[in-house]
């Protein structure tokens, strides 16, 4: 992926008023991994990345470089992960290009990392061959440190491969490639959000957001109606009408971890109401299906960073 977008950055004539120049795919990464290090989804020998490069002058390493930091802090904090490790990796002992660009290259890593405010380990020697890199590391739930996220700082690839463009000058200039990658591996980051939330995906991630359960089928008409007109508030909710105890019915679901179960007696069709329980077993009482459907869609809409109290 990384000599292809080099190539599409040199269709055609670039100016420096261009510059940043953003490329992004999905693309499969292959890699003959030993039979012994494979690991679940955590370490497979074919993988999705999504891989990205952007082309910017060497000035605008140090700004192109924190916002994609906080880009990448603000995903994992949208999908749970508060606790981030990051690690500097410099030049290893194969590397392409002279130590004058290594020094560079490091300089505004470095740099960028500073004016990000953020605090890392040094991962000696364990840099890309073509430039130094920011690891970002994600823990697993026995304690287990995963590389996600990256960001690499090159001045070697764009010049081997001849990419240029025209500086104000009217000079040919050779650009700086900034790797970056906010999950890494999809299938890697996918296990370790299962793993990191026990299979209790927040509610604007789970399949389905709640279930709408009636005591006795007198209610069935009152829980497909109120489905409906959650369904219609663009949330994911399903009803249970099965002729089973209604113990039953939470105990599945919870088991099933929906997030929300909604259940519906004789006293709340009357009053149009919903009595309201997490999967954790915490009662939050009765209110109306319009009233939840307003708090959920506060929770979704800030990635679960403000919770429906009721």
């Amino acid at each position: 992926n990384c000599p292809g977008h080099v190539q599409i950055f040199k269709h055609g004539l670039r100016s420096y008023r261009e510059l940043p120049v953003r490329f992004a795919e999905f693309g499969k990464v292959h890699r003959y991994e030993p039979s012994g290090a494979l690991h679940g989804l955590m370490r497979v020998r074919a993988f999705t990345q999504d891989d990205g490069h952007v082309f910017v002058t060497e000035d605008q390493i140090t700004s192109e470089s924190v916002a994609i930091t906080r880009l990448i802090l603000d995903i994992y904090r949208d999908f749970g992960f508060e606790d981030v490790r990051i690690k500097y990796a410099d030049r290893p002992p194969k590397r392409v290009g002279n130590d004058a660009i290594w020094d560079r290259a490091e300089a505004a890593l470095k740099a960028a990392s500073s004016a990000a405010g953020i605090e890392y380990t040094l991962n000696k020697g364990e840099g890309a061959f073509y430039g130094p890199k920011l690891e970002f590391v994600l823990r697993d739930a026995i304690g287990r440190d995963w590389q996600c996220g990256t960001l690499q700082v090159d001045l070697n690839m764009p010049e081997r491969l001849g990419a240029y463009y025209i500086d104000e000058h009217s000079a040919k200039r050779t650009p700086v490639m900034l790797h970056r990658a906010m999950f890494g591996s999809l299938e890697r980051f996918l296990a370790i959000l299962l793993e990191h939330h026990a299979g209790k995906l927040p509610a604007w991630l789970s399949p389905v957001q709640a279930v709408v359960i009636g005591i006795t089928e007198r209610q069935d008409e009152y829980v497909l109606r109120v489905t409906e007109t959650l369904k219609n508030q663009g949330l994911r909710v399903e009803s249970d009408l099965r002729n089973e105890k209604v113990g039953f019915k939470i105990r599945e679901h919870t088991l099933r971890r929906v997030p929300y179960l909604l259940v519906a007696g004789d006293k709340e069709v009357a009053a149009n109401l919903l009595s309201v329980r997490t999967r954790s077993g915490k009662d939050l009482g009765t209110t109306s299906p319009e009233t939840f459907a307003q708090g959920l869609r506060v929770e979704l809409d800030s990635r679960g960073r403000k919770v429906w109290e009721g």
